[in-house]
């Protein structure tokens, strides 16, 4: 689905990345883990091809994704690469629907295809009672299952979610964890998960762990 070939990423005199290979396969769900400040994030960044790594390439197949334009990448992110953050970053104007929406309606799809599947994934999720609901009205587990979903929009490829668990109690964390290995069962999407969560890692088909900027 996703592979990156020896990702340096230097920010001034710092080097980040230090010559990462990594690859997740189609249905797969793979944890990273390992102490702050290892590169975790930042090698998730780029393979969400949110950051151009300093050298090095990623692919999706055979695309050299970093190749593209600036407009083809982003194109390239918003169908095939879903993000689920620590902190859900729902946008607090817009109801629990509207924000799982807005993938879809910036993919260029239309309304009623958007709140069609928006509302399916609620569903499935069984937030559908909540989907006119604002995120300040929602518990942090109903949050982050909306965030789940709104990654979820434009059925991607790769779904990268960071420390996804990081903000939730046990209980909430748990069910998530849970969540995650239903949704590969029921999508076929494959996952990345940057976590300091343990139990979620262990889960994973693949557990690796970085260490000074290098997968160990």
């Amino acid at each position: 689905m996703i592979r990156a070939e020896n990702i340096h990423k230097r920010y001034g005199e710092v080097e980040v990345l230090k010559g990462v290979d990594f690859e997740v396969g189609e249905g797969e769900i793979v944890s990273i883990v390992g102490a702050s400040g290892a590169g975790k994030t930042t090698l998730l960044q780029i393979l969400g091809t949110i950051e151009k790594p300093s050298s090095g390439n990623v692919y999706s197949g055979d695309l050299d994704l970093f190749a593209l334009s600036d407009k083809k990448i982003a194109s390239f992110r918003n169908k095939n690469i879903g993000f689920i953050f620590q902190f859900h970053q729902l946008l607090p104007e817009f109801t629990a629907v509207e924000n799982i929406m807005l993938p879809a309606l910036i993919k260029g799809e239309s309304k009623t295809q958007a709140h069609h599947r928006a509302m399916e994934l609620l569903g499935f999720l069984q937030l559908g009672d909540m989907a006119d609901k604002k995120p300040d009205t929602l518990s942090g587990g109903e949050q982050q299952r909306v965030a789940v979903a709104r990654a979820l929009t434009n059925s991607p490829k790769v779904v990268l979610a960071d420390e996804p668990s990081g903000n939730l109690d046990s209980k909430n964390a748990h069910e998530l964890h849970k969540l995650f290995i239903s949704l590969r069962d029921e999508f076929k999407q494959s996952f990345v998960i940057v976590t300091h969560n343990e139990q979620l890692a262990d889960l994973a088909d693949r557990k690796l762990t970085m260490k000074d900027g290098l997968l160990i």
